[in-house]
């Protein structure tokens, strides 16, 4: 604990003391030298709570005073708790149901329970012994009066603590309660606070000139406090990018000085530009809700309708407009417009490489687009469910899958990252395709630069004749080895004093 330099022998330092650091000093001395909380330090003095917390904070850098500080776990309900806890929660509405007689859970799921409430609910019970596995529920034995979880969700709205701590970890699991800290602040004099003579200390010392004094003359005769130019002073940082995003412009430097023009496209995408146009099945298995998210009642407008007519002809494998044979068999299954004009939040930046396709399709072009994307992915040191994705795309005549190895290597070591390989892999929109795999200090080898060459199903219906190359590169997953992270999840970290000490 810094407090500050020592007071040099002879120094009288009550001169430099404000009559409320004086009171708060004197209030310290008559607690015995025990430690004294700042609420009743603002009752005894009667000063603001900010005012008595500055004027300690002074006191402590003239080594006068030291802090105590204790954290204390408080628990309290989330908003999803309260409701929660006002309904019931999902495994004592099962409770009730199942009370009624066995039931599927089909049946149960039109009911009182959604397909998530059910599931935990179900999990909950058997836990506890009160239900079988099986598409059909049914009680064993009677049921608690009152679950564990249900007495420690209204032990914590009453005030309390749960009486089973070994619940609450389960509970803010489910996001029914919040852990947060409660810092408890105490001071006590100091040796030297203790020693420093108060008695006798003369009239009172002002700090600064106010208006008041200014205006009523109060200032010729005022007695101010000189300036302790022993008290340390707080370093101020200053104004910066966030590392981050600052990495980010670097790559964007990277990208501009290899020829490529920025595109952006919107978050809120069809599934017509985030898939269909890449000659994705529309019954492929990474479109379903396990990948993307999808916006309720709402539904695209604005496919040209020319190119749906020619996208429907690729996937139902049929010849292109004024064209006899077909690119190839297809997917054997019917084209469906509705599902074309389905809304879901982007789970890719490709959304974006074909919007810009569908309206520059002569080349030579290059285009990068950095950008968020959205999949529903579980939390960890490499995934996040709303993270950044670097796409590009290259088209020229001559353009073969050397050169896209070459311009990912060269992407990869203009970062300052060396370590690059590649293997051979499968995308339904390119052929051949390649994922890169850049090596992490701690994860070791990472993917993070899947690309390939577009398959003519995808650029023949946009009215390209060019090879083009594409890659969608898992930027944050880069940054995290440019910048020696270990957790992905540390890109978007606000804690300022360590954003202001570390490179992130």
């Amino acid at each position: 604990m810094n407090e500050g330099p020592t007071p040099s022998p002879g120094t009288d330092l009550t001169l430099t003391l404000s009559a409320l650091e004086l009171s708060l000093l004197q209030a310290l001395r008559r607690s015995g030298g025990g430690p004294v909380s700042e609420e009743e330090l603002v009752r005894s003095t009667g000063a603001t709570p900010d005012g008595v917390r500055g004027s300690l904070e002074r006191l402590r850098s003239k080594r006068l005073v030291v802090l105590e500080e204790r954290l204390e776990e408080v628990l309290r309900l989330s908003d999803r708790g309260t409701a929660t806890l006002s309904r019931g929660l999902p495994e004592r509405r099962l409770i009730r149901l199942l009370q009624q007689g066995p039931r599927s859970k089909r049946e149960l799921l039109g009911e009182e329970l959604s397909e998530e409430e059910l599931a935990a609910a179900v999990g909950q019970l058997r836990r506890l012994g009160k239900v079988q596995p099986g598409e059909v529920l049914s009680l064993t034995g009677e049921p608690p009066e009152e679950l564990p979880e249900e007495e420690a969700l209204r032990r914590v709205q009453e005030g309390g603590r749960p009486g089973d701590d070994t619940v609450v970890p389960r509970l803010v699991k489910r996001g029914l309660l919040i852990r947060d800290q409660r810092a408890h602040r105490s001071w006590r004099p100091s040796p030297e606070g203790l020693e420093l003579p108060l008695e006798g200390s003369g009239p009172t010392s002002l700090g600064a000139i106010t208006s008041d004094l200014l205006r009523g003359g109060g200032w010729a005769n005022a007695r101010f406090r000189p300036y302790d130019v022993r008290a340390p002073v707080p370093r101020v940082q200053g104004a910066r990018a966030h590392p981050y995003r600052e990495w980010l412009r670097q790559v964007e430097e990277v990208l501009v000085g290899l020829g490529f023009e920025e595109f952006r496209g919107p978050l809120v995408e069809l599934e017509f530009y985030n898939n269909d146009l890449l000659f994705m099945p529309q019954e492929h298995p990474a479109r379903s809700m396990h990948d993307m998210f999808f916006v309720e009642g709402a539904e695209g407008q604005g496919i040209p309708p020319k190119l749906l007519r020619s996208v429907a002809a690729v996937h139902e494998g049929r010849p292109l407009p004024r064209q006899t044979q077909p690119l190839s068999s297809g997917w054997q299954t019917p084209y469906k417009e509705e599902v074309a004009r389905r809304v879901v939040m982007r789970s890719q930046t490709t959304a974006a490489s074909m919007r810009y396709l569908a309206t520059r399709p002569k080349p030579p072009f290059r285009m990068y687009s950095i950008d968020s994307v959205f999949r529903y992915d579980p939390l960890d040191a490499t995934h996040l469910i709303q993270f950044d994705q670097c796409e590009g795309v290259v088209g020229r005549r001559g353009l073969n899958f050397r050169h896209l190895l070459g311009l990912l290597t060269h992407f990869a070591n203009a970062l300052g990252i060396k370590d690059v390989k590649f293997q051979p892999t499968y995308f339904p929109f390119t052929e051949p395709s390649v994922q890169g795999f850049v090596r992490h200090p701690k994860l070791g080898w990472v993917e993070m630069m899947p690309g390939g060459m577009f398959r003519p199903e995808v650029l023949k219906p946009l009215g390209i004749t060019a090879p083009v190359a594409a890659w969608g590169i898992g930027i944050g997953r880069l940054a995290m080895v440019a910048l020696g992270l270990n957790d992905i999840r540390d890109l978007y970290l606000d804690d300022l004093p360590r954003l202001s000490t570390s490179r992130v």
